[in-house]
């Protein structure tokens, strides 16, 4: 049997919604697939039985898509953890600090730039002080004594926000970065390679002159791992919305392998899976791997393939119309606030995984 759904071409015409245009006007191709993802997340992964985790990679807040759409989901309880790249976070710093980046042409004289003492990222500017200020920022937070000590990143997030919020607020500023909201939130925010942005190095290069702050990157992946069991093993589902691609995907991803493969816990994999990649599957790159792929490893649970969609989009364009179009279908979830819940799920994670290898 086929599976048909009836073009039904109709005139755009002024005052178009966004939900109306994604409904009805998102016909074919990539499009058809854009349209498919915003339905799957409003109408079936936004439950209150479902946990949401969202990936964020490549340079995405200095557009300022970070206040301007994962805010909002966050804030609407429709985002309940976070893997992200550093960069994302420590770009999303600046406008807390309150400084301005410039939009410009890509095609602009990167020579005359460097002169200028300007930073150029595509189409966007700044001035090399703002990454200057934004490292003292970060020296003077993570100096203080809460921070003396190893810690997740979810962890380290959730105390920087703290700073960023006070920043905020004392620039009585309209500016709402991811940080604060997470912080806000109880969302915990993961980096999977937390050396490879400017906190990690700044992090680095206290470490030399005495600083204690250490990533605990087994306790990432045991913290991950624990928010997905909890999850499944309470009777919900899991549900990953994966904006590019990169170390983020795999982080997410990895969680079900890790249930089943190394501790040995009856799984089959994530529920929900939707990606906005420009990667192809051909060339061997995780970020373009499909979920059919994912499934073999048993990170996607193979019952529920149907309810996975990829959209070959950039996801600058993906982001808004999925922002706008699951905050008017979806509406407000309540906060599940897993970062209050971390040590509860932990534990249960633990005992389960003893119980399996008792078993063996």
């Amino acid at each position: 049997m086929s599976y048909r759904i009836k073009l039904d071409p109709r005139p755009i015409s002024p005052g178009l919604s966004v939900r109306t245009l994604v409904d009805q006007h998102l016909y074919a191709y990539n499009a058809a697939r854009l349209r498919e993802a915003c339905q799957l997340f409003a109408l079936k992964i936004a439950q209150p039985d479902t946990t949401i985790g969202v990936t964020l990679s490549g340079a995405l807040t200095p557009t300022g898509l970070g206040t301007a759409t994962i805010v909002p989901l966050i804030r609407a309880g429709l985002i309940d953890w976070i893997v992200s790249t550093g960069a994302n976070l420590y770009h999303d710093l600046h406008r807390s600090l309150g400084f301005t980046l410039w939009g410009t042409t890509p095609h602009t004289d990167d020579i005359a730039l460097r002169e200028q003492r300007l930073i150029r990222i595509y189409d966007i500017l700044f001035d090399q002080e703002v990454l200057l200020e934004s490292d003292a920022f970060l020296r003077r937070c993570i100096a203080g004594p809460e921070f003396q000590r190893s810690m997740s990143t979810a962890e380290l997030h959730f105390l920087l926000g703290r700073y960023t919020q006070a920043r905020e607020r004392a620039l009585d500023s309209e500016y709402v970065s991811i940080l604060t909201a997470a912080h806000e939130c109880g969302v915990p925010l993961y980096t999977s390679s937390p050396g490879d942005s400017t906190i990690g190095m700044n992090v680095a290069a206290l470490a030399l002159a005495g600083n204690r702050l250490r990533f605990d990157v087994e306790a990432d992946v045991n913290e991950t791992t624990a928010i997905v069991h909890r999850a499944k093993r309470q009777g919900g589902r899991s549900a990953v919305v994966i904006f590019g691609g990169g170390s983020p995907k795999n982080f997410i991803l990895q969680t079900e392998p890790q249930l089943q493969e190394i501790m040995g816990i009856a799984e089959k994999g994530h529920d929900y899976f939707i990606q906005f990649t420009d990667a192809r599957a051909d060339t061997g790159g995780l970020s373009g791997a499909t979920p059919s792929e994912a499934m073999t490893w048993g990170k996607v649970d193979p019952d529920q393939l149907p309810d996975t969609v990829v959209c070959y989009t950039d996801s600058t364009i993906a982001l808004p119309i999925f922002t706008a179009y699951a905050l008017e279908v979806a509406g407000q979830r309540p906060l599940r606030r897993l970062y209050d819940q971390r040590e509860d799920a932990l534990a249960t994670l633990r005992a389960d995984y003893l119980a399996a290898r008792q078993e063996d």
